[in-house]
């Protein structure tokens, strides 16, 4: 079938829309972070509520019993309190150290990041008016963006991931979709203009320095299992995309934290004093990998069938290939890593970060410059 030029112009109009409303989520995101109140003590709502009633319970102890009685249940109130508030950046000791044993999950569990009583649609709206605009710039942008993506699969007559552009384009669709559910999930408005920021950025090169114009698939691709394989990876690549954001995000907190033990920084910074807590950013991080690992490896596993069918061999370590791979063991090391106590926290996020490195190498520099059986880019 020929491209529907006229359906391809419209997609592109709806992408460039995309971004345009995205842009705009941002500011609203930029917004509650430089005027909103800050809302990290009260995550744990609940928690910090029983906190209260522990110190008040502990003063009522001082009064009626033994000052050994009143001092034990100053310690446990005061004990509460400061899980509740998950420790606020600079009030710990940093380093490495600091690092690993604040983010691990036994010492800290499901309290890290935990889904507030409060309904999402109510959570959102006591949430203050910055968030509440940049919450639905962003469900519009993600309309937009999904449309734009659907409307490019029905122009060339097949999924519209054939070429980089398309596959960037789809992958930052994901990336949006999934982020949108972490922050009604977990609350976290204050990654927003981070996550959202890195996805606006990502479509402004794909429209400009990748933009490939709809066009037929290459023979090679002609094929079912460019639905599977290439849907899997995409999937995939979008959850990264948030766990890599997520990633650098922890990394300054907690370099912020040993700054600060170490005398050569002052507490009380106020940008980071709205984003999550080391501790909580080190989790969400972690169960975005533990998400989309197993796609990714679905991906591979599929990608190597298709090799079988298409050139009759399961494996012939074409630089894609061999770079997916690659990836694959470095995001499998930093999930040992994360599940070894000796490797939580700072460390294990390098290593996270460079399997994304492994992956955007793979992505923008092997299939665009390096001749191989994967060439398929579009990229001119």
């Amino acid at each position: 079938m020929s491209v529907n030029l006229g359906l391809a112009q419209v997609s592109g109009d709806f992408l460039v829309a995309a971004i345009v409303i995205y842009s705009l989520a941002v500011i609203g995101f930029a917004g509650d972070f430089a005027f909103g109140r800050p809302r990290r003590a009260t995550v744990a709502g609940a928690a910090v509520t029983s906190g209260e009633r522990a110190a008040q319970l502990a003063t009522v102890g001082a009064a009626q019993g033994t000052a050994l009685g009143a001092s034990a249940g100053a310690a446990e109130a005061s004990g509460v309190a400061d899980k509740a508030q998950a420790v606020p950046a600079g009030a710990g000791t940093g380093g490495t150290g600091s690092g690993d044993a604040g983010s691990g999950d036994a010492g800290s569990g499901d309290a890290v990041l935990p889904a507030r009583q409060v309904p999402a649609l109510r959570a959102i709206w006591e949430a203050g008016p910055w968030v509440r605009a940049a919450v639905a710039f962003s469900a519009l942008g993600i309309l937009l963006h999904v449309v734009a993506v659907v409307t490019r699969g029905f122009a060339v007559h097949r999924t519209p991931w054939g070429n980089m552009y398309e596959f960037v384009t789809a992958l930052t669709c994901v990336a949006a979709i999934f982020f949108c559910y972490v922050m009604v999930r977990y609350r976290a408005w204050a990654l927003g203009v981070f996550v959202m920021g890195a996805v606006v950025v990502a479509l402004g090169l794909a429209e400009t320095v990748i933009y490939t114009a709809a066009g037929p698939l290459v023979p090679a691709l002609q094929s079912y299992w460019l639905s599977i394989h290439v849907t899997a990876m995409t999937l995939a690549t979008g959850i990264f995309f948030v766990a890599a954001v997520l990633g650098v995000m922890y990394l300054v907190t907690d370099r912020y934290r040993a700054r600060v033990a170490a005398g050569k920084a002052q507490p009380g910074n106020g940008l980071l004093a709205r984003i999550p807590s080391p501790a909580q950013l080190d989790k969400l991080t972690y169960r975005t990998v533990v998400f989309g690992f197993p796609v990714w490896t679905f991906g591979v596993i599929a990608g190597a069938i298709w090799a079988d069918q298409a050139w009759g061999r399961y494996w012939g370590w074409d630089p894609v290939e061999t770079w997916a791979f690659i990836t694959w063991v470095l995001y499998a090391c930093y999930l040992h890593a994360r599940a070894t106590g000796g490797w939580r926290g700072r460390r294990s996020h390098f290593i996270q970060l460079l399997g994304f490195a492994s992956l955007t190498f793979n992505m923008l520099v092997v299939q665009v410059f390096i001749t191989g059986m994967h060439s398929y880019a579009g990229v001119g």
